[in-house]
């Protein structure tokens, strides 16, 4: 991948850049562009970084005809178009672990705080009250705490308030109940975690699914006087549902560092005396903010030296494509969906990857995506590992793959149409096996042009054709059923050689 020109347009640590340009990156930094001069530059660079003040939009993403990724220097990504990002091949990626102890300490602070009303009573006092009795708080000895969304800040939160002898409990749909026993929550379905808890906390993403996850209907099933937390997006708690529990006492405090809209122009929330507003502090430590900026840089360095790929939050099965070991079999991948292609040019609903051998047991995901690359070769976009199985499901191609194992030996098959062609790797060099039925004594190399014959061939005829148009037969492949020459360069006219088709396949 090549990254010759990177835009940071907000403020991060200088710790970021350094490590991009001591890789060699160009770095250019202009943090507070407007939407119309980001739009206006991007097409100029390879990488984007941003924090969550750049909204990276869709029209963004479509201007930045050069732009291979877009790194966002924290946890969530709702500033990014990823659907848009994934239909334009580029990458998405973040850093999950960066800010994760600053975000879980402000929610700590916050359950505090919350307990013991402790800006309020600081607040007073700066008017010159002393009143003890006003603010009566509670102890979280003893008290239940709900936390929703067990990720890493999730389970953060948890040990620290564990340590103040609270009870923890949870709810996630993802992570196992087991995973989050050995750090001490249990986790039960939501319809039972309201009426037990005495806090609540979320930490999900903001997803349709999670928006308004504490709503009219929540609150309702609450204890009453439940104090809740949000350190996470804005819009997983209800807004206009919160001031009505709290209007009605069955909600008795909100500590909220995110809001739907930042800044929010309705005051409601923020003025009500039960709530604690923070103008979104989450990671805001010189810690966190050093931490993000370096952690992404090494990322993208990473990337484009082709040694790993973390953080990709839309091609997360290409994590596992970057090693020495596995980019032949995605060569192989795009050559036998180059070949199906060739083959049966109107090939459409599902083609099947099949991988053979220990060696390829988890590896069907980004195959998937090699396979539907070459499938897709005549396609009027920007096709890559990133975006190529969204582009054939527009086209009518589902591509879906499956492990076998009965075999000792490791090699590929793609089949779809009624056809099936299979191949393996010669070193590190991709090579086909087997066209349906027609099995090839030695594999033939998929490495540059081949032309494919059905029936006989005339051999010498098709010596004498290559050798007047420049060209050399390298090797020459036969099988009951078809016939592969591969030749070092292609041909312009074919019409001399009948019944066949030329191939240009992955170098």
């Amino acid at each position: 991948m090549e990254m010759r020109r990177l835009l940071i347009s907000d403020s991060l640590a200088p710790a970021c850049a350094q490590i991009l340009r001591s890789a060699g990156i160009e770095v250019t930094e202009s943090p507070g562009l407007s939407p119309e001069d980001l739009r206006s530059c991007i097409p100029d660079y390879d990488g984007l970084i941003v924090r969550s003040a750049t909204k990276v939009t869709s029209d963004v993403l479509t201007a930045g005809t050069r732009l291979k990724v877009v790194g966002r220097a924290g946890t969530g990504v709702d500033n990014v178009d990823v659907d848009a990002a994934t239909k334009n091949g580029i990458i998405v990626m973040n850093t999950p672990t960066g800010n994760s102890i600053s975000a879980a300490e402000l929610t700590c602070g916050l359950l505090l705080s919350l307990s013991r009303q402790i800006p309020q009573a600081a607040s007073s006092m700066k008017q010159g009250r002393w009143d003890r009795k006003k603010y009566m708080g509670s102890e979280l000895h003893g008290k239940t705490l709900g936390i929703l969304g067990l990720g890493r800040i999730g389970k953060e939160v948890a040990i620290r308030m564990q340590s103040f002898q609270m009870k923890t409990i949870g709810y996630d749909p993802i992570i196992p109940p087991e995973v989050t026993a050995e750090f001490g929550v249990q986790q039960f379905p939501l319809e039972e975690i309201w009426r037990q808890c005495d806090y609540i906390t979320v930490h999900t993403p903001l997803l349709p699914s999670t928006t308004g996850l504490i709503d009219d209907a929540a609150f309702s099933k609450c204890r009453r006087g439940v104090q809740v937390i949000n350190c996470a997006r804005g819009g997983i708690i209800d807004e206009a549902a919160l001031l009505r529990a709290l209007e009605s006492g069955q909600c008795g405090g909100a500590g909220l560092d995110v809001f739907t809209e930042e800044p929010p122009r309705d005051r409601a929330l923020i003025d009500h005396p039960l709530v604690i507003s923070l103008p979104h502090l989450g990671a805001s430590t010189h810690e966190a903010q050093n931490r993000c900026g370096e952690e992404i840089a090494l990322q993208i360095v990473d990337l484009v030296k082709e040694r790993a790929l973390v953080g990709a939050v839309n091609a997360p099965a290409l994590t596992k494509a970057f090693s020495a070991e596995t980019r032949p079999w995605i060569r192989l991948g795009e050559a036998l969906g180059r070949l199906l292609h060739s083959l049966l040019p109107d090939v459409r609903g599902e083609v099947h990857v099949t991988t053979a051998g220990g060696a390829l047991k988890n590896c069907g995901s980004f195959l998937c995506s090699a396979v539907a690359i070459g499938l897709l070769q005549n396609a009027d976009k920007k096709v890559n590992l990133v975006n190529s199985c969204f582009f054939a499901k527009e086209v009518g191609i589902q591509v879906t793959s499956r492990c076998s194992l009965d075999s000792a030996e490791t090699r590929l098959e793609v089949s779809g149409g009624g056809l099936s062609v299979i191949g393996g790797l010669s070193g590190d060099t991709p090579g086909l096996i087997q066209i349906g039925h027609s099995h090839f004594r030695c594999p033939v190399s998929l490495n540059g042009t081949v032309l494919l014959w059905t029936g006989e061939t005339n051999l010498p005829k098709l010596v004498d054709v290559l050798a007047a148009a420049g060209s050399r037969l390298q090797t020459f492949h036969v099988s009951e059923g078809y016939s592969v020459a591969e030749i070092s360069a292609p041909l312009s006219d074919l019409s001399a050689l009948g019944s066949c088709l030329q191939i240009t396949l992955p170098a």
